[in-house]
């Protein structure tokens, strides 16, 4: 704010502005409402200045490399496995694609190079590939901003990049049958997990995680943890459990307690006993992405991975005629639109009867004549 000074018998109006312990000062003619204006300009413009030049000064030493790794050493505590290894191949990509060394300037990082990066991902890949990198990148530059000191100011220069279009291909949700095929060709703990997959339309990682005390008996319901929200916090929800989970989970359980296993409290852990996965044995699962290709194999069927079960589940509901709020609950989506989107290529035909049934009228084929033009 603007004081008045008196220097050499005169009232002056003085603008002042001091940003990190450094001060600016301006003298301005008299004491009048023009200079006082002129004044509060001076003091706005003269801050906005100060705080870019010793945003320079500050972020002069902050490389890309120190920033990725900070944030990696975050996200791997925070977030589930699968998040975390996303968000650690959207930096790959992005300094293989840029040629960015790691000593590169965080403050020179602009709009034009995350475009022209977004704009390769999205023709070599696809404008969904080159959303998630955007998504995946800019959420690490926010996070630079509020947890590193001399963090540039000014805009993301990845969200600063619109998003491309994309053309999202339906999601395979593989046929009952073909589900019950592949359970027929798994044995003892898969098909435990199977079962559980297909009756809690549970996410990989919330069936790989499930403990003992997740498992209620008593009031016959199972509670499933998740990472998937913003900020990577976990959260739980209680399903209810069939009775032919339950069955099923209670015999797993008792043939569980008898093993001698590094994971006591897991429900589902590691028993294979070949060299591959002897770290692995008696240890939660992390990955089992060969599994369901070699049971889907065995089953000859199309093949399916364990988030499709989820989709089945959904798929299951909605043609039994389920309300979408019942599908959205079993699901635990947080917004209704994301279970739209599951059910949105589920039901097709059921609308083409619709379709049918609902247009039959009294319309007659009219006969197409030829018309001689002269």
């Amino acid at each position: 704010m603007p004081s008045k000074v008196l220097k050499r018998g005169m009232w002056r109006y003085r603008a002042s502005v001091t940003v990190q312990g450094q001060t600016l000062q301006k003298l301005f003619p008299d004491e009048s409402k023009k200079s006082y204006q002129a004044a509060l300009i001076w003091e706005k413009e003269a801050k906005k200045e100060l705080e870019k030049q010793l945003s320079r000064i500050n972020s002069a030493s902050l490389a890309v490399g120190q920033w990725s790794n900070e944030y990696l050493t975050e996200a791997e505590n925070r977030f589930a496995d699968i998040t975390f290894r996303e968000k650690k191949a959207a930096f790959a990509r992005f300094y293989k694609e840029t040629e960015l060394q790691r000593d590169f300037l965080v403050q020179d990082l602009t709009v034009t190079i995350c475009r022209k990066y977004f704009l390769k991902q999205m023709q070599s890949r696809s404008g969904y590939a080159a959303n998630k990198d955007r998504k995946n990148l800019g959420t690490a530059w926010r996070w630079g901003l509020d947890n590193m000191e001399g963090w540039p100011k000014g805009v993301n220069p990845f969200l600063s990049v619109k998003k491309f279009p994309e053309v999202r291909q339906p999601r395979y949700v593989p046929s009952e049958e073909d589900f019950w095929k592949v359970y027929d060709q798994a044995v003892g703990q898969d098909q435990v997990m199977l079962l559980t997959y297909l009756h809690l339309a549970a996410r990989r990682s919330e069936v790989f995680h499930m403990k003992f005390p997740d498992v209620d008996f008593l009031n016959n319901r199972v509670c499933l943890w998740t990472q998937k929200r913003e900020g990577g916090h976990k959260e739980y929800d209680w399903l209810p459990m069939t009775s032919e989970l339950r069955k099923a989970l209670l015999a797993w359980s008792e043939e569980r307690l008898k093993q001698k296993t590094e994971a006591k409290e897991h429900m589902f852990v590691c028993l294979d006993e070949t060299p591959f996965c002897e770290k692995y044995y008696g240890k939660p699962f992390l990955h089992r992405q060969h599994l369901m290709k070699r049971l889907c194999e065995k089953a000859g069927v199309k093949p399916f991975g364990f988030h499709a079960i989820r989709h089945l589940t959904a798929s299951i509901l909605y043609k039994k005629g389920y309300p979408l709020a019942v599908i959205q609950a079993i699901l635990r989506h947080a917004n209704p639109n994301t279970t739209a989107r599951y059910i949105r290529s589920l039901g097709l035909e059921e609308t083409r009867g619709a379709l049918e049934e609902g247009l039959k009228g009294p319309a007659q084929v009219i006969e197409f004549r030829k018309v001689n033009v002269q």
